[in-house]
């Protein structure tokens, strides 16, 4: 295939091919590149192995090729060699495609398994702490139960160690060529077979060898989706059914609960930790699932348990006034009940841009809403339109994307990347002279956000006015029914920022620090620094009128959200409460 040749020839994006306002590079322009994340969609499906050698340690993988060589000789005589090979690559699925062909492959493969010490009574458990695992014959004698402390710590420490460590990931990677090597069906050109021969005893090649077999490994994964795109169908919805259990069984950690001060920093894809950055993640996890509506009888406070709203942020020049003195404390218990009712529902952790992008734009419009809240300076259209146009936006936002196919939350956030590489290219554009203290470091933060590779410049920048391909915001609104809306409130603030996804990552969302939970990013709850009081309680109920819609767009758990919001309830039973139930 014939790479395009670019058409932009100067300015910040000059070697891009040019098309309609989208700039993309070279490379992701050929229509064949796809940036896959391993650590999401296929290191559940090599769970056992991980397991194994986070318990064992790496010498285990010698114990993994004699298992393999030991199922090919008992199954040698059903004709299917090169299928076995293919089969014995780690993989949970293939294993279950293995027994499906070959019946009797299941006995031998799990008692193959026990004889070379591959199923240990801690492994066992981790594997059957998951519902609808795919080979659920491999552990046959143990049943399916809620996952321990010492399974979820397992599981834990497998995933961080394939995550930070390139040769851990690699030696599971090499399943498969140890598998077919020892079959005879592998073929490779000499250099890279040399390279394998002293694999992975030879210090002088180990981490040449490691990137030459996570290459390969990720060439025939798309060889094999060439040939069949459904191949690795049964592989991701097990991948779903992993992560949304961990979201049932563990909670989210953040950096202030009490972790190290070195935070994990994902690659430039997004899909794995900085190895130095692993000890960042060694949190507690608690093992019990979401907890029901606290009982009034025992709990003092039913917010207790939410994660609470934090900053140091004090009251602007001007007085609150008193009868508006409670709408910052309310925000922040709508924003917090609001995070609370998420953490503690089932999430899917596998495809998570449309909780992601959700959470993060209400997470926003409620940061941004409780900094104006502290000044009542801002509580007038003068100043606060801003506000206006950020909620009405968010709103239109909300229920355009809801209509849309799921696709639209990961173009959402591709869109704000490709804003984050055109303004790095921009601001690399003032000569050295003329940039202030910490500008690289700004400079560096914009190329963060645009998740590009180091090596391969594949982010693409697309220059349309907004991210659903130029759509504007009146015609979303037009289309949602919220045209009046979009023409009373939102045209008299226009001019405010556009919430695009690099800002709301950096300032509204950090990183969870469970490595259980996949790398997903959650809403943070730590406020940066930054009266008309009709109006501030207008956007407090525009605020909560997103809230619902949230939940309603995530089909939130009801016992979550009655739980979170429990408080809601006894406040207004009680008149202390000041906020109007949206419809819709």
């Amino acid at each position: 295939m014939q790479m395009p040749q670019p058409n932009q020839h100067n300015g910040p994006l000059a070697g891009h091919v040019h098309r309609r306002r989208v700039f993309t590079p070279p490379l992701a322009a050929t229509g064949v590149l796809v940036i896959g994340d391993w650590f999401k969609d296929d290191l559940p499906d090599l769970l056992w192995p991980a397991l194994v050698l986070a318990e064992q340690g790496n010498g285990a993988i010698r114990n993994f090729v004699a298992w393999q060589k030991a199922v090919q000789d008992a199954l040698s005589g059903h004709d299917e060699t090169a299928f076995v090979a293919e089969s014995l690559d780690g993989r949970l699925t293939n294993l279950a495609r293995l027994a499906i062909k070959i019946p009797s492959a299941a006995g031998v493969v799990s008692e193959q398994a026990d004889d070379h010490s591959l199923l240990s009574a801690g492994v066992r458990s981790a594997l059957t702490s998951y519902p609808y695992m795919p080979v659920p014959w491999l552990t046959a004698d143990v049943e399916v139960h809620v996952p321990e402390q010492a399974d979820i710590d397992l599981v834990r420490r497998a995933l961080l160690e394939a995550l930070s460590d390139g040769h851990r990931e690699a030696l599971m990677k090499c399943f498969r060529t140890w598998s077919t090597v020892q079959a005879g069906t592998f073929s490779s050109d000499q250099q890279t077979i040399d390279l394998l021969k002293t694999y992975p005893d030879a210090a002088g090649t180990r981490s040449q060898a490691d990137t030459v077999i996570r290459s390969q490994w990720g060439a025939h994964k798309g060889m094999l989706t060439v040939e069949d795109p459904n191949y690795f169908d049964k592989s991701i919805r097990w991948a779903r059914v992993f992560w949304g259990a961990n979201s049932m069984t563990s909670q989210c950690v953040r950096k202030r609960d009490g972790e190290s001060e070195t935070t994990p920093t994902p690659a430039s894809d997004g899909s794995a930790w900085n190895a130095t950055h692993v000890a960042a993640s060694q949190a507690a996890v608690t093992t019990a699932p979401p907890q029901a509506s606290p009982d009034p009888g025992s709990e003092p406070d039913a917010r207790d348990d939410r994660p609470a709203v934090t900053n140091d942020v004090g009251a602007g020049a001007t007085p609150v006034p008193p009868d508006g003195a409670h709408l910052r404390q309310l925000t922040m218990d709508l924003l917090s009940s609001f995070v609370g009712a998420l953490e503690t529902a089932p999430a899917r952790l596998h495809d998570k841009e449309r909780q992601e992008v959700v959470s993060g734009l209400v997470s926003r419009a409620g940061r941004d809403l409780i900094a104006v809240l502290t000044a009542p300076d801002l509580w007038c259209m003068e100043h606060g339109a801003h506000i206006v146009r950020m909620l009405v936006e968010t709103k239109i936002y909300l229920h355009w994307m809801a209509q849309q196919d799921p696709a639209i939350y990961r173009e959402f956030q591709e869109y704000g990347a490709g804003k984050a590489k055109l303004y790095a290219r921009i601001a690399d554009e003032v000569p050295a002279e003329a940039r202030t203290t910490g500008y690289q470091e700004a400079m560096d933060e914009f190329e963060r956000l645009s998740h590009n590779h180091g090596i391969i410049d594949y982010r693409i920048v697309d220059t349309r006015d907004t991210f659903a391909q130029g759509k504007s915001i009146r015609s979303m609104a037009d289309e949602t029914g919220l045209l009046d809306f979009y023409r009373q409130a939102y045209s008299q603030a226009s001019g405010v920022a556009h919430s695009e996804w690099w800002s709301i990552e950096t300032h509204a969302m950090e990183r969870c620090l469970n490595v259980l939970h996949g790398l997903h990013l959650i809403p943070s709850l730590s406020l940066s620094l930054g009266g008309n009081v009709q109006l501030a309680t207008a956007w407090v109920n525009q605020f909560y009128s997103l809230v619902r819609t949230a939940f309603r767009i995530l089909d939130t758990e009801e016992r979550a959200v009655s739980s979170a919001f429990s408080w809601l309830e006894e406040s207004e039973t009680g008149g202390t409460a000041s906020i109007s139930h949206p419809t819709s």
